[in-house]
């Protein structure tokens, strides 16, 4: 679970803003995506008019490319804009901090195609700390940044986010998702590619896949439909979950979604352009709607499944790279992972939330007929729950209390990397009332039961502060199988309804009752608020994935890998601490000195400068 981020200031016009099948139109932005099905004759279209993808060998030799006329371009001019994106992506990077607090990084592309960063393990407030003393030494009006919760590969500085290669022609990279065929693609582009994989994220991965493949193309130059049929030839080689940005350097940003689109992204843009001026728009890509909404950005619109966007300084590109598969958003985006003011594909969080609580009151009252128990009041458990809690206390004419406070300076417990680490944080983060559970039959509600490790200890607060029965609700289902899309519930042993009945887990969390919410009206609070998602990924719950490709012996691999035992083990390497890795920027990088270039940098490299290149004069003894 990650989040990601890009942005591109002062960018192109009404005029280039594509329709839903790539042209350009001078009447304003296209139509809103979810207005018509996935199957619509206009998808149809797309589909037969998408490039095919990328030859997988080329001739053994390539003639050399002619060299252009050095004529600057007005996207070249354009770089030269004083306009500083970083402070904006450091602001919306916040936003999305709730998705991951393992580390976090901002890339910019400043004057000449060169990169700046700053990147480490921490929040954005740690890794960033000295505020603007940072943000100003990220040059340019074009940039990605990334916030990570590990779920694949590991916490280890080196890989942190954006990630980078400088050949072909320069890529920053950052990636929200994971891969299931990651073995595959390492054997592919180790023995074939002959492409150095030095971390064990698959992030790293689809950078690569996506370099290869644009290196196919063997130009000087590349243009859109060049990334357009690149990007069509990754999702044909990359399966899973995969919602990515990237930035080329001079060039523009990207955004691209797998063809389930199981994890999110979208896009936006804000007038920037001043009365009398020429018309020029701000453009941002990100996880959640919030961050657009926050910063002033209009138009919202959700990538789709198999699609990719291309902003540059001149266009915007809209194209569907491969045909949509099986459109299955992850439910447990609107159970848990998002925010409740973000708006993912067409569904309000927040609505879904409330679906959810009138569901759930519901399964409750019928649960508790059936046990001849009462329920005195209803208390959440602070925050994701709150709405769900509130909503069910209504719906069944119980009072609603706040009957726990939460420490805000504490992250999330379920994102928290090992079991002894979360099940610490769960007593600093809450405080309960006794005043709210004094002497009363309490009924909790939370979002989820996933380890059991918080609602065990929170189970334990209420009776600690006098609650005389303690029942605890889900808005979810059970969940009994591991997430291989990205979100760290990897080990089934870890999951405390697998393998259990309900009385059984009333009893491992100290309940005197659990009731959960039933699949179908968890799937029915997100699909009737968008009745054209006809399917969501529920894997957590039923142990089918959309994508196919995983079978038992992937599951105890991964399980072997990513259970909370081997991860105490990994940090090190052969005796080698993890933080002596060399991240894909080739030097060593921290927030004690965040100021620094990309290692590599371009203008070391004439593939990467914005301007065209040419032959270098010979030096003064004439070799």
């Amino acid at each position: 679970m990650c989040g990601i981020l890009a942005l591109l200031l002062a960018g192109p016009g009404s005029s280039t803003i594509p329709t839903p099948d790539g042209r350009a139109t001078p009447n304003g932005p296209p139509p809103l995506y979810g207005q018509s099905s996935f199957d619509s004759p206009v998808s149809s279209q797309l589909h037969q008019n998408s490039l095919p993808p990328l030859p997988v060998t080329f001739p053994a030799s390539l003639p050399p490319p002619a060299l252009p006329t050095p004529v600057p371009s007005a996207s070249q001019h354009a770089y030269q804009t004083s306009a500083h994106a970083a402070a904006e992506i450091c602001e919306g990077l916040s936003l999305l901090q709730h998705r991951g607090q393992d580390a976090c990084g901002i890339v910019t592309c400043g004057p000449g195609g060169r990169f700046y960063q700053t990147k480490g393990n921490g929040m954005v407030r740690d890794v960033f700390r000295d505020g603007e003393a940072v943000l100003e030494k990220l040059i340019g009006g074009m940039g990605i940044g990334h916030v990570r919760y590990p779920t694949a590969g590991s916490a280890a500085h080196s890989e942190a986010q954006p990630f980078y290669v400088n050949s072909p022609y320069g890529i920053v990279f950052a990636h929200n998702g994971n891969l299931i065929n990651t073995a595959h693609l390492r054997y592919y582009l180790d023995h074939y590619a002959h492409r150095h994989i030095n971390t064990d994220s698959d992030s790293e991965l689809l950078l690569n896949i996506l370099a290869d493949t644009l290196q196919k193309t063997g130009k000087f130059r590349i243009d859109e439909d060049d990334i357009f049929r690149a990007l069509g030839g990754l999702m044909q080689q990359c399966h899973g979950a995969y919602a990515c940005v990237a930035m080329v350097a001079g060039f523009g940003i990207v955004a691209f979604r797998d063809p389930n689109g199981i994890r999110p992204v979208g896009w936006g843009r804000r007038l920037a352009s001043k009365k009398g001026e020429p018309e020029r728009w701000d453009y941002v890509m990100a996880s959640e709607s919030v961050v657009a909404d926050a910063a002033g950005y209009q138009d919202w619109q959700d990538v789709k499944p198999g699609e990719a966007v291309i902003i540059t300084r001149t266009a915007v590109s809209v194209r569907q790279v491969v045909p949509p598969r099986t459109f299955a958003p992850d439910i447990f985006e609107y159970v848990y992972l998002a925010r409740p003011d973000s708006v993912i594909d067409g569904i309000s969080v927040y609505r879904s939330r409330m679906a959810m609580g009138d569901y759930l009151a519901g399964e409750v009252e019928r649960v508790m007929t059936k046990h001849k128990a009462t329920v005195d009041v209803v208390i959440p458990v602070p925050d994701t729950s709150r709405v769900a809690a509130l909503q069910c206390a209504q719906k069944m004419g119980i009072p609603f209390r706040e009957g726990f406070v939460k420490n805000r300076y504490v992250g999330r417990t379920f994102i928290m990397p090992g079991q002894q680490q979360r099940q610490k944080n769960v007593r600093r983060k809450l405080n309960a009332m006794a005043l709210e559970f004094s002497g009363k039959n309490v009924l909790l509600v939370d979002d989820s039961i996933v380890r059991g490790t918080t609602s065990k200890e929170i189970v334990q607060m209420a009776r600690d502060a006098g609650a005389k029965r303690v029942y605890f609700a889900s808005c979810a289902p059970p969940i009994r199988f591991s997430n291989v899309y990205g979100i760290d519930m990897p080990s089934r042993r870890e999951l405390v309804a697998h393998g259990r009945s309900n009385q059984e887990i009333s009893k491992a969390i100290g309940a005197d009752l659990v009731v959960f919410q039933t699949l179908d009206d968890l799937v029915k609070s997100c699909g009737e608020i968008n009745p054209s998602i006809e399917r969501f990924e529920c894997s957590v719950f039923t142990g089918e994935y959309v994508t196919g490709g995983v079978d038992e012996e992937y599951l105890q691999r991964l399980e072997n890998l990513r259970n909370d035992k081997a991860k105490a083990k990994k940090p090190s390497l052969q005796g080698l601490p993890s933080s002596n890795v060399i991240g894909l920027h080739n030097e060593s990088s921290s927030w004690e000195a965040p100021d620094e270039q990309l290692g590599l940098s371009n203008s070391a490299h004439p593939l990467h400068q914005t301007s065209p290149s040419l032959p270098a004069p010979p030096s003064v003894n004439g070799h």
